[in-house]
């Protein structure tokens, strides 16, 4: 940890001395005010360290105050079922306790979805996490039925045995579950046509306080309004999703990635946007501004990069990748190194990339993966990090780049104190992580000294600033972190209010005491 605080000090320019976190022994927590029912076994734990760990997020945030021992709002039990009929029995104990439920997968959201603030009620977090099964595969027609408590290693490593992936690669995919991914609508690995859980989902079964929730499988329907639709990015305020059939593939067995460095960011967007709309579809179409790719090590700084991917399970992919390559040179791209190909069947633990290679790409490839895990040591540091994602159309990218821009550096430059530039000063970078015909989704990262003690503050001002210009400027308020309690302000403007009725009013009739997970999404009635 010494050694990372002076990396990142000789390389950011701030950061102060390693501080370290309260001791679990030492966390003081409010006295539970529910206690285990008798006769049902180990279904529901007040253990010490069960409350704790269920108690925050993975925000800036959350990680933060689990830093200082600070669980303010800790649930006052945890239940484990095994199976859906313990899943109907905590609902209904739940329920006639008076008591608010939690669903909760891998605990990995951002947007505070899992922490219980709500005041004086009681509150039970269920951890679905145990139903962790393929429960049945159908190769015919390429789908799977799997439990919504299967992490992304433990669904991949069942479907593997049958020759097949889901392909479905967040950056949280080593501790999220199916189930949490396809409440809050989830962004994976496929960075055009496929991009979220969405696209991937057949059906969906749901238990609800008021009966379960089982869509028909099929592989499309224009049979009114869908129920999967209406439980994806439910947030688990309707119910709590038990299992999901999912569109899986062959394993790919063709790849090929390359790297383009551009001069200037708008030119390469361009490049972005045509290749986005040309039918080609790469898998990887991820564009970092130049200070991105340096803060990854796939760039020195002075360029942008886009990171080009192709794959297939049937045929070789070089033509595809030429012609993109084609696409972005025309767009005063430059290839850099030159792409490389692989024809080989993947082998050992999937990752959205499993190429070798010491390019940029496969620099990039090593930043992407290790930036969830350095959330703690950034904590631990004294730097402030913070990501924020949206999505925006075309014709209105180059405005809403530069706004949110200045807004970001001029937000962090008054809340930290910082110079805005030179030695010192606060890093803000972009890049694209979805890319569609129409639009982009462009997501900006926040590096800063933070103000020891004084962290959640500055996260906060922070993040209502850079959060008023994503809705001021068109944007929605988030791509694929979903809306949970933090983006909660936002999202009330950005959908329409006769939607905000609709769900109330479903949500009345599947849970009429409002115990599942109020407070997200819309406030219960």
């Amino acid at each position: 940890m010494r050694e990372a605080a002076e990396g990142i000090r000789q390389r950011f320019g701030f950061g102060g001395e390693v501080q370290k976190p309260v001791p679990l022994k030492e966390v003081t927590l409010r006295r539970a005010r529910l206690k285990p029912p008798d006769g049902l076994g180990d279904l529901f734990s007040g253990d010490h360290y069960e409350r704790v760990s269920h108690g925050l997020g993975k925000a800036y945030r959350d990680v933060v105050r689990g830093f200082r021992g600070e669980f303010e709002n800790p649930p006052d039990l945890v239940a484990f079922p095994r199976h859906e009929s313990e899943i109907e029995t905590v609902l209904s104990w739940a329920e006639a306790e008076g008591a608010a439920v939690i669903p909760f997968g891998g605990g990995t959201s951002v947007v505070g979805g899992v922490e219980a603030r709500l005041g004086e009620r009681p509150v039970v977090t269920m951890d679905l996490r145990r139903l962790d099964r393929v429960l049945e595969v159908d190769a015919e027609s390429l789908a799977a039925r799997i439990q919504a408590g299967a992490t992304g290693p433990r669904l991949e490593e069942q479907l593997r045995e049958h020759g097949l992936t889901l392909r479905h690669f967040p950056q949280s995919f080593e501790y999220a579950t199916l189930g949490g991914w396809i409440a809050t609508r989830a962004g994976g690995h496929f960075a055009t046509l496929l991009t979220h859980i969405d696209d991937l989902v057949e059906s969906v079964r749901a238990i609800t306080p008021r009966g379960n929730w089982e869509s028909r499988r099929l592989p499309g329907s224009g049979a009114g309004p869908s129920p999967d639709r209406m439980l994806l990015g439910s947030e688990g305020i309707l119910g709590a999703i038990s299992e999901a059939w999912v569109r899986v593939r062959p394993r790919p067995q063709f790849k090929a990635s390359a790297g383009v460095e551009f001069d200037d960011f708008i030119a390469a967007a361009a490049a972005v946007r045509e290749i986005s709309q040309s039918g080609l579809f790469p898998s990887n179409c991820r564009l970092l501004d130049a200070s991105e790719a340096e803060l990854t090590g796939a760039g020195d700084g002075r360029s942008d990069l886009l990171i080009l991917g192709f794959e297939s399970s049937h045929q070789p992919v070089d033509d595809w990748m030429e012609i993109a390559l084609e696409i972005a040179e025309e767009h005063g791209g430059a290839p850099t190194p030159p792409p490389t190909g692989l024809k080989r069947p993947n082998s050992g633990r999937l990752r959205p990339d499993d190429s070798e290679g010491e390019d940029a790409v496969g620099a990039w490839r090593g930043a992407f993966l290790l930036a969830p895990y350095l959330r703690d040591t950034f904590v631990a540091c004294g730097v402030l990090s913070e990501t924020f994602e949206t999505a925006i159309t075309w014709d209105r990218l180059e405005e809403f780049h530069a706004t949110v821009m200045e807004t970001t550096r001029a937000a962090v430059a008054e809340v930290t104190g910082a110079p805005r530039d030179g030695a010192g000063a606060p890093r803000v970078s972009c890049r694209f992580t979805h890319v569609y015909p129409d639009g982009a989704a462009p997501y900006f990262t926040v590096l800063a000294p933070a103000v020891r003690g004084g962290e959640v503050e500055q996260w906060d001002e922070i993040k209502a600033a850079v959060s008023e210009a994503l809705i001021e400027g068109g944007g929605t308020i988030t791509h694929h972190h979903a809306v949970g309690r933090d983006h909660r302000p936002w999202y009330d403007r950005q959908r329409p209010a006769p939607f905000a009725a609709a769900l109330r009013a479903a949500k009345a009739e599947l849970d009429p005491a409002g115990i599942l997970n109020p407070g997200v999404l819309i406030d219960p009635a």
